[in-house]
């Protein structure tokens, strides 16, 4: 139909993820890899009737608000910036969790951003937009939309999240995400981060590897990997007792099960585990250890490294 389609919009990990210091605009500048996995959201749109306002519902979520949700805001952002004004219906199938690192609802707003500009596109609407303006238009959403827009599954990523270098996937390997029963606030964790470097006895924000260096490692084994999280090395030295425990007995959790290099993805509160498995492929090693960390107070998922975004549209 030319006036509906749907698009999937995958999540993300940091393998690696360090803070520099604060920019003038307020920001934080970041140095990151992003990896796209075959996981996430979906989306559906088709054009209303004339005369009507939009609708908008989500599935699979009682969590998530109605209310300045991103991809209402991708919608109003898309409309005021082209004119594009048809009625809309919206149905967000979520799956991904909120306050878990994974860029979910980044990913929901490039994929609404992606959608739009089709939707419009098939209207003959005009101006549709190219790459750069969508570009724009994404960071203006927030930090780590822009990612969602490329083609590539990983990327190296500087600035705010809006310096995008597209990279090569790490070889053959399974995830699994395991979040805990808790959420993170993203602003928290940075007030929580910059207070620590305030500590006389923290030991700052180092140089670390070379960009090089970095992009280079991922095409190495992953118990070799040199990665960190900022947030990670904040949260055990000055977190909550709760959370401390938790995310040291998840990642564990995910050592003792096989996992080759294990990581907490944004400011939290998702911890991952990679699995290359030797001869014989992560599938068993990776699917033997979600289950062994499976609980009902967590959100535990089996998943695999997406070598091209997946936001695109599947009809």
């Amino acid at each position: 139909m030319r006036n509906a389609l749907s698009i999937a919009a995958p999540c993300k990990i940091n393998l690696h993820l360090r803070i520099k210091g604060r920019r003038t605009d307020g920001f934080h500048e970041l140095e990151s890899i992003f990896l796209a996995l075959a996981a996430g959201d979906t989306l559906h749109f088709e054009l209303g009737e004339n005369g009507k306002g939009d609708e908008f519902l989500v599935q699979d979520s009682a969590e998530l608000p109605r209310e300045n949700n991103i991809v209402l805001k991708a919608v109003h952002l898309f409309r005021a910036r082209t004119g594009f004004d048809a009625p809309l219906r919206i149905r967000l199938e979520k799956r991904i969790p909120l306050g878990a690192g994974l860029g979910g609802g980044s990913s929901d707003g490039a994929s609404t951003l992606l959608a739009l500009n089709e939707l419009a596109g098939r209207m003959g609407h005009s101006p549709v937009l190219d790459g750069d303006a969508l570009r724009r238009l994404a960071a203006e959403l927030g930090s780590d939309v822009p990612f969602f827009l490329g083609a590539s599954g990983a990327a190296f990523v500087t600035g705010r999240g809006e310096h995008i270098r597209s990279i090569e996937g790490p070889p053959d390997c399974g995830v699994v995400l395991v979040k805990p029963g808790f959420s993170s606030n993203t602003a928290d964790a940075f007030r929580l981060l910059d207070a620590h470097r305030l500590d006389a006895e923290a030991p700052g924000d180092t140089a670390g590897l070379s960009a090089q260096a970095l992009v280079e490692a991922l095409k190495g084994p992953p118990a070799r990997w040199p990665y960190r999280n900022d947030f990670l090395e904040v949260f055990l030295a000055k977190g909550e007792p709760l959370v401390r425990d938790i995310y040291r007995a998840i990642l564990g959790d995910l050592q003792e099960a096989g996992a080759d290099f294990c990581g907490l993805t944004g400011s939290g509160s998702t911890c991952f585990g990679i699995f290359t498995g030797g001869g014989g492929g992560p599938a068993g090693p990776a699917e033997k250890a979600k289950k062994a960390l499976s609980k009902p107070e967590f959100f535990t998922l089996l998943t695999f490294p997406l070598a091209r975004l997946g936001n695109a549209v599947v009809k």
